[in-house]
């Protein structure tokens, strides 16, 4: 675990090869920019070691949720022409934090997403990290700093935060014996980086129309609960020191605005039970969800029922989540805030609108697969093609259609369904993945290693991708057009590499 949090700061700090990797030149660091291709390549580095973790949180729905609500506050910005792209992921673990990488890439602790009190509170977090990245602050730092200024104080405070996340006094004497006076002049620097995202992402938080106090609120509550860690401060609090001035300054801009109550779209509950659901053992986290709702101790009743049945799945409880599948259908016909959803999730039509889809679409998955669970197999599969009618492009349904149909050895049908929907859903590494499944089933591994060499080249892999193409190359194949293709990817991919270890 610490070595990934060391991966998320030093990286951006200390030279290539200390890592065994070679990181791509930034050039004087004292230039006035650092470029938003340099930026991206550093960021993909860093996220290809992320990946690789086990703690990468690999669930489509998650990240599409928060894709959609990190785009909503762009888009709001009018970021969207901007020269960053925008990455939201998550990680599994269970401390309060988030962090915003060079290149657009933005990560959420799951602790975070499920301590989130509201929307708007998430929603707030997000706008801040957003608004690191759109005012270059993390370029500003490289460019900004001299060289080896930035590695002794950096360094020093990485050291000490991941010291006292185990042991508070080793941490203590991790700082003792760094330059305090180079620590404190970092620590001032990131200060303005604080308090100009808070700007920044105030008001890309009102333009999407959320309510602000969820900035003030979290804030707050995470000073608050500062008081009560024996072991050092909140993971949130040590990469992004929050003072009473901040927060201060945030409040005396909500006094300017009348209030209005945000409600939360379903999506958020969902996403949050679903969390919840994956952690601790599966039959106690189960019995949880029931106490719960048994006590009506919950927010909102569709969520912590489907997060309920997410870890009865989990339990291997098959049966009872079926059940428990039909009572929520009840509680969504009867309801008459959630009437968008009725005839769902039973596979009839669906109608939604606003941000119902993506909540109908979390629910239609979850059916089918307590159905495939329950070897009710046409059922299921009836489920999803309906489904995909209505949500052709939700890629936790196209997952797991094409996944179901590789289960039960329809190889032809999998991969006619993954062509078609590669066309509407571009460069996704799963796909790819699956692919490459579909044609290790047929019986073609030239197109099995070239699928999986894609993989890797958007994971940012490109000499393992290389390797997979070199695999692919050593089957015969009678088709001219495919060899010809893998050859030419080989090429390419090779002068790629050629072109960055010359400039490195």
């Amino acid at each position: 675990m610490k070595f990934r949090y060391l991966i998320l700061i030093v990286p951006l700090l200390f030279p290539a090869h200390i890592f065994g990797q070679r990181l791509p030149d930034l050039g004087d660091i004292s230039q006035a920019t650092v470029t938003p291709y340099q930026e991206k390549e550093i960021g993909r580095q860093i996220m290809r070691e992320i990946r690789a973790d086990s703690s990468y949180l690999d669930d489509p729905e998650v990240t599409d949720y928060l894709s959609r609500l990190g785009y909503r506050l762009i888009s709001a910005a009018g970021q969207t022409n901007s020269d960053t792209s925008f990455e939201f992921f998550a990680i599994d673990d269970s401390s309060i934090n988030a962090f915003a990488l060079p290149g657009g890439f933005i990560g959420f602790h799951s602790g975070l997403i499920t301590a989130a009190q509201s929307e708007s509170e998430l929603a707030g977090v997000m706008a801040h990290e957003i608004a690191h990245v759109t005012q270059k602050h993390l370029a500003r730092m490289i460019a900004g700093s001299s060289y080896m200024g930035l590695i002794g104080s950096i360094a020093a405070l990485a050291i000490a935060i991941l010291a006292s996340r185990s042991n508070p006094d080793a941490g203590q004497a991790v700082l003792a014996t760094a330059q305090a006076s180079a620590i404190q002049s970092q620590l001032n620097f990131t200060r303005k980086h604080e308090k100009e995202a808070d700007r920044v992402g105030f008001n890309m938080l009102i333009k999407a129309g959320f309510d602000p106090h969820g900035m003030t609120s979290f804030f707050e509550r995470m000073q608050h609960a500062s008081r009560y860690y024996e072991s050092g401060l909140p993971s949130y609090l040590m990469t992004h020191p929050v003072t009473h001035e901040r927060i201060a300054d945030i409040q005396n801009r909500i006094r300017e605005l009348g209030y209005r109550q945000i409600p939360d779209s379903l999506e958020f509950h969902l996403v949050r039970a679903k969390i919840r659901a994956e952690h601790g053992n599966p039959a106690s986290t189960a019995n949880e969800f029931k106490a719960r709702l048994q006590d009506k101790r919950y927010i909102n009743e569709i969520a912590e029922r489907y997060g309920l049945i997410q870890a009865l799945l989990r339990a291997k409880q098959f049966k009872q989540a079926e059940e428990e599948l039909h009572i929520l259908n009840q509680i969504i016909q009867a309801d008459p805030a959630a009437r968008l959803l009725k005839n769902h999730p039973l596979g009839k039509s669906i109608q939604v609108e606003g941000n119902y889809p993506q909540s109908a679409a979390m629910i239609e998955t979850l059916a089918a697969r307590i159905k495939l669970a329950n070897e009710k197999t046409d059922e299921a599969f009836k489920l999803y093609q309906a489904a995909l009618r209505t949500f052709p492009s939700y890629r936790a349904l196209v997952y797991d259609y094409a996944d179901a149909l590789l289960k039960h050895k329809d190889a032809q049908t999998a991969l006619n369904f993954i062509e078609e929907q590669s066309r509407f859903i571009r460069n996704d590494i799963r796909l790819y993945r699956l692919t490459a499944q579909c044609h290790a089933m047929l019986g073609n591994p030239l197109l099995q290693h070239q699928a999986e060499a894609e993989a890797l080249i958007r994971e940012g892999n490109l000499r393992a991708a290389i390797e997979q193409l070199q695999v692919a190359l050593r089957y015969k194949h009678d088709d001219f057009y495919q060899l010809s293709s893998v050859e030419a990817r080989l090429r390419q991919i090779k002068e790629i590499v050629h072109d960055q270890e010359k400039n490195n």
